[in-house]
């Protein structure tokens, strides 16, 4: 990308922001987080923007520090309850795979595609630790390695079930009674290392045929997920120099597989850059530690990040991710995003059409 007009852009909404002391500053919101008022206000207002996916992270981990927020919406739930209070912007919940069955993140994705008319995602991740293996009750803790095998299968179970009714599956003929042909609906007989599937979905295919998988990018078994199963990409970079590289990286990897990658970027926002900075300060000293980040950190004023986001280069789009989500978010939408964007073109079709994404052909339907 050579223009930051022309970038994707995402933003990450993660309770009251990324930094874990974020619900203590007075304009935290932290007494609604878990009401609908808060989650459809700031989505809905990115939405409007012209915002063009909205990241809800997830995991079985439960935090143990008590000055955090322990306690978190269910990520796919949530994204669900915000599909009648958006028209445009792409949800894209986090579902890890590990403790999960693949048919049920599969069908529940797939039903927020239908909701939506085809602006669903699905965020793959692992839960690592001993922990949530304690709270499921299944076996021995994994390692890397093992929790991304499992991610393959799980995302391969995925797309199988939703092949697994071809498009003109649903013929409704009131006549003779019939819903469904039923030659058309496949049972996808899959057995793996960790998962036996052998059913069909319950839920007819839905507007993008497959909904968009998206993975972030944190080390050499997420990278190959990436290339292989991806269609976002999210990646973490210091400068705009090496996040270039890791994106080239990743498009060589995926050989003729189209990849749209994205670059997190960290932001606080305020009036003046003092203010912005004392912000930060503030954060830190409840943390009891200073804040740091893996990726770009901007700090500062709206105006700075529109100059930080003319900077990138060579990536397909940001991941705006919020220390303050209810402060900074306002300042994006309203002084950010309209100068790096300043028409937003109405949404039409679902995300794939957006992206230039062919709609994928039914395994299945070839096969018949």
């Amino acid at each position: 990308m050579s223009d930051s007009s022309e970038l994707l852009l995402a933003v990450e909404f993660a309770g009251t922001g990324i930094h874990p002391s974020s619900w203590r500053r007075d304009d935290s919101r932290a007494e609604e987080l878990f009401t609908p008022r808060y989650w459809t206000g700031l989505v809905g207002a990115a939405d409007r923007a012209g915002v063009d996916f909205a990241f809800f992270p997830d995991t079985f981990g439960v935090t143990t520090d008590a000055s955090t927020v322990r306690g978190r919406l269910e990520a796919v739930g949530l994204a669900a309850r915000l599909t009648a209070a958006t028209t445009r912007i792409g949800l894209v919940p986090t579902a890890t795979v590990t403790h999960t069955e693949p048919f049920h993140v599969a069908k529940a994705i797939q039903a927020i595609d239908h909701t939506t008319l085809g602006r669903a995602g699905w965020e793959v991740a692992v839960t690592p630790g001993a922990d949530p293996v304690a709270l499921f009750g299944r076996a021995d803790e994994q390692d890397t390695a093992s929790l991304w095998a499992e991610a393959h299968e799980a995302a391969e179970v995925a797309a199988r079930l939703w092949d697994s009714w071809e498009d003109d599956a649903e013929i409704r003929d009131v006549a003779t009674g019939r819903f469904i042909d039923r030659d058309k609906v496949h049972y996808i007989d899959f057995v793996g290392e960790y998962f036996s599937v052998k059913g069909s979905s319950i839920v007819p295919r839905s507007p993008q045929g497959q909904p968009l998988v998206a993975v972030t990018v944190t080390g050499g078994e997420s990278f190959e997920f990436a290339a292989r199963r991806a269609d976002l990409v999210r990646i973490r970079a210091t400068d705009a120099e090496a996040a270039a590289d890791l994106a080239a990286r990743i498009r060589a990897a995926a050989g003729d597989r189209s990849v749209f990658v994205l670059l997190d970027v960290d932001l606080l926002l305020a009036a003046t850059e003092a203010e912005a900075v004392a912000g930060l300060a503030q954060l830190e000293a409840w943390a009891g530690a200073p804040y740091v980040s893996d990726t770009i950190v901007h700090v500062g004023t709206d105006a700075g990040a529109v100059e930080v986001l003319g900077d990138i280069r060579g990536v397909d789009g940001v991941t705006l991710r919020p220390l303050a989500l209810p402060s900074t978010l306002p300042r994006l939408v309203e002084n950010v995003l309209p100068v790096i964007r300043p028409v937003v073109a109405p949404a039409t079709g679902t995300l794939r059409d957006r992206l230039g994404l062919p709609r994928p052909a039914n395994r299945f339907a070839s096969a018949h």
